[in-house]
This record gives structure tokens, C-alpha cells and sequence, in this order.
């Protein structure tokens, strides 16, 4: 059974992990990356989202599931304070990053949007280069030198597992690349600012099967050195590449457990009626 500790606004959850070469039991710890306290949001007089408490944990693949229109995309547009983008936008309540209320009024959102970095729902390149496009962040944060980009450009692509089929045509405009060649860029490029969180709004949802099929392998290859935050329509994609999963219906989180457990043996019959397909 899993055991949680509060220490020093960290939560540090104990997962048993069975040895398989003596059987023995090893333990890990994660420490929270994000902590959300009782947070309400307000679109004008529409509230949107309602007294949520969710804690996400380092190194791991977070799944936000549910129909549309349940708040979804807005929870992880205030993960990196997008949201305010909005004007009739008000919040109560707090979220801590790694320990800090990231709506404190002394809390820099350019720091914070340095360390969190968000894929979106269509890729985005920038009409640029492959090259300037890795850069693009670097350059923004002062690093001019020429080697150095060099370097970024190609770990980052590696990271994105994108750098065979880049590394010849850097200079070419990423517009004419495919879709899915495209948001493997925009992770790329993401990476190269080396984040902490990456937040994922339906990052496949344009792109074909096969592409879709790179990206969930790609999340898989990177979770471990980064906290990945994805919202999804498709069941089979948050069943199949988190390890926790978020169910949202109404504004309100109706149920967050392992993925495992969520569509296995979920703990709400409203979890269970929207996995197998009854609404939604």
C-alpha cells in the first residue's frame, strides 16, 4: 500500500517496486511538482472550475480526461498562469509549484513559464527554420553562442526523437514538414529550455494514427526526466501512456486515482458510464 508524507509543502509518496532479481521490495519516492488547493475559476459569471484539489507528481504522465466543456484545458492553462490571457478570468484558492503559490502577487510568471512548457492541440511552429525554431528560447534567455545553439539544437531533437529526419534540412522552413514532424518541433522546441513540466493539450487530436503512435512513444521515452500534464479525448491514449489519470466532469474532479484503477475499478459510476462510452 502506498504511504503519503507531508514535509515541507512535499508531498513524497512511497511506491513499493518489487526487485525481480531477489523479489525484495524497493522503494521510491516522488516529490510533488504541483499542488492545487481548493481552486475555483471564474470565466465572467461562469464558474468554470470548481474547488479543485489535485496533486501531480514528478517524472510521471498525468491524464485530464473528460467530456467537453468540463474544464479540462482551462485547469492546465492556470498550471502556467495562460489563463490570465483571458480577461473576465478570476480565481480563488492557491497552486503551489514545487512548494511556491504560483499566484502570488511577487511570483515572476516569465520564471514560471520558463520551467513549465506547453504543447498545443495543432502544432504551432513558428514560420522559421527548424534551427531558429529550437533556438527560439535559448536566444530569448541570452545564449548567442553559436556552438552552444548547435548543441541544443541537437539534443533537442534527439529529445524529440526528430533529429534523423531533421538533421539535413535545419535551415528549411519547419512549415514543410508533416503534422506530426511539426508538433515533434514544438516538443523540441519546448525541450530546449529545458523545463521541468510540460503541459499537453490534446497534442494528437490532428495528427494520423501513425503520428499519434510517435508521440505517445516519445511522451514514454521522457517521462522520466520530466512531469508531463496531458489533456485527452482519446481513452486509449490516457490508458495507455499515464500513469495517473484525472477525470473532470462539470468543473469538478469526479475521481483521480491510477490509471489503472480509473479503468479498471473506478470508484464513481459517472467514471465508470463516460470510460465505457455511455456519455460524453
Amino acid at each position: 500500500m502506498n504511504e503519503t508524507q507531508v514535509k515541507e509543502n512535499k508531498i513524497i509518496t512511497t511506491t513499493p517496486v518489487v526487485d525481480k532479481k531477489d523479489s525484495t521490495i524497493v522503494e521510491t519516492k516522488k516529490n510533488i511538482v504541483y499542488q492545487t488547493n481548493n481552486l475555483d475559476l471564474w470565466y465572467g459569471d461562469h464558474h468554470a472550475l470548481k474547488n479543485i484539489n489535485l496533486d501531480i507528481l514528478e517524472n510521471e504522465v498525468t491524464a485530464i480526461i473528460g467530456p467537453s466543456g468540463c474544464g479540462k484545458s482551462t485547469y492546465i492553462k492556470t498550471l502556467n498562469r495562460m489563463i490570465e490571457l483571458v480577461p473576465s478570468v478570476k480565481t480563488s484558492g492557491e497552486i503551489l509549484y514545487r512548494g511556491d503559490n504560483i499566484f502570488d502577487k511577487s511570483y515572476k510568471v516569465e520564471h514560471l513559464r520558463t520551467r513549465v512548457g506547453m504543447v498545443f492541440q495543432k502544432p504551432n511552429p513558428f514560420p522559421k527554420s527548424i534551427y531558429d525554431n529550437i533556438t527560439y528560447g535559448p536566444r530569448i534567455h541570452g545564449i548567442t553562442d553559436k556552438k552552444i545553439l548547435d548543441e541544443i539544437v541537437e539534443k533537442s531533437l534527439k529529445g524529440a526523437a526528430i533529429w534523423d529526419e531533421c538533421k539535413d534540412r535545419l535551415n528549411q522552413n519547419a512549415y514543410g514538414l508533416s503534422g506530426g514532424q511539426q508538433q515533434r518541433i514544438c516538443i523540441a522546441r519546448c525541450l530546449a529550455i529545458e523545463p521541468d513540466v510540460i503541459l499537453m493539450d490534446e497534442p494528437t487530436s490532428a495528427l494520423d494514427p501513425i503520428s499519434t503512435l510517435k508521440v505517445e512513444e516519445l511522451v514514454q521515452e521522457i517521462k522520466d526526466k520530466y512531469s508531463i500534464i496531458i489533456v485527452t479525448h482519446n481513452m486509449q491514449q490516457a490508458a495507455r501512456i499515464s500513469d495517473k489519470t484525472a477525470f473532470f466532469l462539470n468543473g469538478v474532479v469526479n475521481e483521480f486515482d491510477t490509471t489503472d484503477k480509473i479503468f479498471s475499478n473506478p470508484a464513481d459510476e459517472k467514471t465508470e458510464q463516460y470510460i465505457s462510452g455511455r456519455f460524453g
